[in-house]
């Protein structure tokens, strides 16, 4: 081979700017080989697919509905990736988040909202911190592996779920779907004008502000950074790293769980069966593109959310909406593929050793 992989002494900023806008470029012109070996036009596709999410003031807000869940659950994802703690549980804890928010609005829904929302708000965050809890304990105690552990309890979560609206929870008025009752007006959040945008995207930008903040100004930030880099000089600096692994689990998986909170909540008024179209995967993704920075997750999120909902307009072209989620899978192909020459970089290899 002409060339070998030399590790970095360092990476700048223009490297880490560039290998993920790279990675992006690349996806896209695979995606456009795609739709052309389908017989459809990459240019026209993409074309619709922006001015759908950001050429109109209802297309823009309902791309804004999708980033909310992206953002809650990519803040979770970032903060235990950190720390090198691989949370792929994002989506069971968006749905036991769900559950136990819905739990509240259906037994307590004549409180007032100003009683009701935080408790619905309080309750769903311990559902998916509790959620989270689990892996980080077996991580951290028994040396289980937290990436099989979180990914098995999604369709446990999922399942319990399905159970709920199918079962003692069904709407019996729900003409036989898998849903329950629907909430009253006081577990509703606000939204602004006549869009659907509620007020989750308001606790979004905020929980970003507040997790950068923690992660670059605090001790306990500065702790995971450490830990996230070498648990051999944690330890040796005498950091607690098991209860560090549990504490970081749990705060992921409550912020998760905010997402599901805000979906019943804001959106949908009820708990149903598929409340989330694969939030808590796409999650891992713009966690990813965003560098696990908490305030550049926020426009991966909605650069998400525009995918999502141009994804859904294509369809009037004859374009199937699993586009978008193959576009999707292909971001995080080429970025995790691209996360070598952050570390690396080609070399040409002398002639001596080519010959040899």
């Amino acid at each position: 081979m002409p060339f070998h992989l030399v590790r970095r002494q360092e990476s700048g900023m223009g490297i880490r700017i560039m290998v993920p806008l790279f990675s992006v470029l690349l996806s896209l012109l695979a995606g456009a080989v795609l739709l052309w070996l389908y017989g459809h036009s990459p240019l026209i596709v993409y074309e619709s697919m922006l001015k759908s999410a950001f050429g109109s003031y209802y297309g823009f807000s309902e791309t804004l509905v999708k980033a909310i869940p992206l953002m809650l659950a990519a803040l979770g994802i970032s903060l235990a990736f950190r720390m090198k703690l691989w949370n792929i549980g994002a989506e069971g804890q968006i749905y036991m988040g769900a559950f136990a928010a819905s739990g509240v609005a259906l037994a307590w829904g004549q409180w007032s909202a100003w009683v009701l929302l935080p408790a619905m708000i309080l309750a769903g965050m311990l559902a998916g911190a509790l959620w989270a809890y689990i892996p980080g304990v077996l991580r951290a105690s028994l040396q289980v592996n937290e990436t099989l552990s979180s990914l098995l309890l999604n369709y446990v979560a999922i399942l319990w779920v399905d159970y709920l609206v199918l079962g003692p929870w069904k709407d019996p008025k729900g003409l036989n779907f898998p849903l329950t009752p629907r909430f009253t007006e006081n577990a509703t959040l606000p939204t602004w004008g006549d869009s659907r945008v509620h007020l989750g995207l308001l606790a979004a930008l905020l929980l970003a502000v507040i997790l950068w903040v923690i992660m670059r100004r605090s001790r306990w930030g500065y702790e995971i950074r450490v830990i996230g880099e070498s648990w051999d000089a944690a330890r040796y600096a005498g950091m607690n790293i098991s209860r560090n692994i549990v504490l970081v689990m749990a705060l992921s998986g409550a912020l998760a769980a905010l997402a599901g909170v805000f979906e019943v909540a804001g959106i949908t008024h009820r708990l149903q069966h598929g409340l989330s179209p694969g939030y808590g995967y796409s999650a891992i993704i713009v966690a990813w593109l965003g560098r696990l920075n908490p305030l550049a997750i926020v426009p991966v999120a909605v650069l998400f959310g525009g995918m999502l909902v141009g994804g859904y307009s294509i369809q009037t072209e004859g374009v199937p909406v699993s586009i978008a989620l193959i576009l999707q899978g292909l971001v995080l192909f080429f970025l995790l593929g691209g996360e070598v020459f952050l570390s690396h970089r080609l070399a040409r290899n002398d002639k001596s050793e080519v010959e040899g």
